[in-house]
């Protein structure tokens, strides 16, 4: 069994329940003043589980439903023996770790809350660009294939200029730091798989 289709559907199951359940949904989204004043840091982990509605569950599902096999499967690869339950330990961490900027931002907002898997899910894709990065991503506005490495500075440029501006409800520091774990943690465990990143950029220049 996949473990990317266990994670959509786990996801899926708390987010449709919190959709009924306002309750539920504010106990358990990012809400970084109630997490420093009462010790809920769970909050870093469950508000990766919840969605706002149905478009940000299917879009942010879907991408993970896409990204995430080629991800776990390179797990399996480079991790044998080990690689589903490491994927699984990066995707919990991917969720904690795109909570860590929003709380440092702000900590001192009682207004500010967030919610969604996003940054998670750019975790997974971002680990998906280390293993493949000439691989083409295209975007649903703009369907041009754009070679995985170009699309990945192009993403962490646009969601470090849409945090620091602060016009939307987007949590675009979640993103940031999501995708920044992504590529950095099978690193820390594999190395080399730089090398083989960098000889696949050569590749495309020469």
């Amino acid at each position: 069994m996949s473990i990317t289709y266990l994670i959509i559907g786990f996801t899926a199951l708390i987010s449709i329940m919190a959709f009924n359940n306002y309750d539920l949904s504010i106990k358990l989204r990012h809400w970084p003043y109630r997490e420093l004043r009462y010790r809920e840091y769970y909050r870093w982990l469950t508000s990766g589980f919840l969605h706002g509605d149905w478009m940000h569950l299917i879009f942010n599902m879907m991408t993970l439903y896409f990204f995430g096999r080629v991800t776990e499967m390179f797990f399996e690869y480079y991790f044998s023996g080990m690689g589903k339950v490491l994927f699984v330990v990066f995707y919990v961490l991917a969720i904690v770790a795109s909570s860590y900027g929003t709380f440092n931002r702000h900590k001192d907002n009682p207004q500010f809350a967030s919610i969604g898997a996003s940054g998670a899910v750019a975790a997974v894709l971002f680990a998906a660009i280390l293993f493949m990065p000439l691989q083409p991503i295209m975007l649903m506005l703009i369907p041009i294939p754009i070679p995985g490495f170009i699309f990945g500075v192009l993403y962490l440029w646009f969601s470090h200029y849409e945090a620091r501006r602060g016009a939307d409800n987007i949590d675009h520091l979640a993103h940031f730091f999501g995708a920044v774990f992504g590529f950095f943690f099978p690193l820390l465990l594999k190395p080399d798989l730089f090398m083989r990143f960098l000889e696949q950029l050569m590749s495309y220049f020469e």
